[in-house]
């Protein structure tokens, strides 16, 4: 008799146990759970690239300019039309979208100039301009702004980094002066938008900017 109540014994002990380590690793998976469910829940949803085929090559020529625009120069130059350009290693931030555009077959200053031909009071006329100037329309943001609202490229301004897709044309408010830029297909650190190739006085450049400053333009060519 003692034996089988020593028998008796050992396995009421063993299943005890058994209900702690059993209760423990339910606790533990369940709370591993949960600080994962929690981490994924705080996670950054990744942004996704739905541009076309066009965006995305207007895209790689707006990043080919990387290392060979070099400068920025706002100064007014002589330049040929159609088709001009002033010298590769400079320029300002709309000839970053210029030359893109031109790799595409969309030469901007063509249709600037011919829709400012067509409705030239529509047009600012901040710089005492008394008729349009093949030379310069194109490469001042107001003139381009208005060019792709007039021709239906507007899309809504948003605060949500997936609505504005690799090749859109996006124009903000820096410091009271208008900026332009192409977004690309380099998602920014967080994961939550794409960041901008753009020139900002250092040449042209791919930055994590898009929501930096005050958006006040959005347009979709491609």
């Amino acid at each position: 008799m003692s034996g089988f109540r020593l028998h008796r014994g050992f396995i009421v002990l063993a299943a005890i146990a058994a209900l702690v380590v059993g209760s423990a690793l339910y606790v533990s998976a369940h709370d591993g759970n949960a600080r994962l469910s929690r981490r994924e829940a705080s996670a950054p949803i990744r942004v996704v690239d739905r541009s076309s085929s066009a965006a995305k090559r207007l895209v790689a020529a707006a990043e080919s300019q990387i290392g060979k625009t070099v400068r920025y120069d706002a100064a007014y130059t002589p330049i040929k039309y159609p088709g001009g350009d002033v010298p590769k290693d400079r320029g300002v931030c709309t000839d970053v979208v210029v030359r893109a555009f031109r790799a595409m077959g969309v030469d901007l200053q063509v249709k600037i100039h011919r829709d400012m031909v067509k409705a030239f009071d529509r047009y600012p006329h901040r710089w005492g301009l008394q008729a349009p100037d093949t030379n310069i329309d194109h490469r001042r943001v107001p003139n381009m702004q208005l060019y792709f609202t007039r021709t239906g490229k507007s899309l809504p301004i948003t605060h949500d980094g997936q609505d504005y897709q690799p090749g859109d044309v996006v124009i903000w408010s820096v410091r009271g002066r208008p900026h332009t830029g192409i977004v690309t297909r380099t998602v920014a650190e967080d994961g939550t938008h794409f960041c901008i190739v753009h020139n900002f006085g250092r040449g042209t450049q791919i930055e994590d900017i898009l929501f930096r400053y005050p958006i006040t333009g959005h347009y979709r060519y491609f």
